[in-house]
């Protein structure tokens, strides 16, 4: 699978991983500016690292919904062009506004994911829609946010099980969110997240021709 430009493979401590070319956030190694992007730490970097299809060839514009307080979105803005980054926590959002002060395309935006008419007035229209938001009714979320993907974008989603229902068993909660999904979407890919997270499921997805 290729990557996108600005993502590269690259070897920290005898060992490969993936890479963005940017500032450091964290604790993550870094070698000549490139920063390890921990796919542990990252659903969108899980996705990448099993080969999804996702379709991106850097400098996209980018709505991140379920920013936190920045680790895998610092990753998305070092590869992609503008990118809007929706979280609702006011703590994280501090830790998130402080990533954005080295990097001049990521633009924090202390929001509700399931209120997109809270930040319709900012947001342009966007190539890539990122979702991993820990909140019932993620496929809702996704449908809510169509209105700003461009017809030919991206969305990459993560869904996680628990946060819908934490006793019923995950592959029968994420047929049931791709179903809802696929109210809006066609779906191009998904893919259980494991060993990097349990329980979780990784859509790629493109905005459907009648939703």
């Amino acid at each position: 699978m290729t990557l996108p430009n600005g993502v590269e493979r690259r070897e920290f401590d005898g060992r490969e991983s993936l890479a963005t070319d940017g500032p450091t956030v964290s604790d993550e190694p870094s070698i000549g500016g490139w920063r390890r992007w921990n796919p542990n730490r990252s659903k969108v970097g899980a996705m990448l690292d099993h080969g999804m299809e996702h379709g991106l060839s850097g400098g996209e514009t980018v709505l991140y919904l379920g920013a936190a307080s920045g680790t895998t979105v610092s990753h998305v803005a070092d590869f992609a062009g503008p990118t809007y980054a929706v979280e609702f926590a006011a703590r994280p959002m501090r830790d998130l506004v402080g990533v954005a002060e080295d990097r001049q395309r990521l633009f924090p935006l202390l929001k509700d994911a399931r209120k997109p008419e809270s930040y319709a007035h900012v947001v342009e229209p966007v190539d890539l829609l990122i979702q991993d938001v820990a909140t019932r009714g993620q496929a809702e979320v996704a449908l809510a946010n169509r209105q700003f993907l461009e017809d030919n974008g991206r969305l990459l989603m993560a869904i996680k099980a628990r946060s819908e229902d934490v006793t019923a068993d995950p592959e029968t909660v994420f047929d049931e969110v791709v179903a809802t999904l696929e109210e809006g979407y066609e779906i191009l890919d998904r893919q259980r997240l494991e060993p990097y997270h349990d329980d979780h499921l990784g859509v790629v997805a493109v905005p459907n021709t009648d939703g």
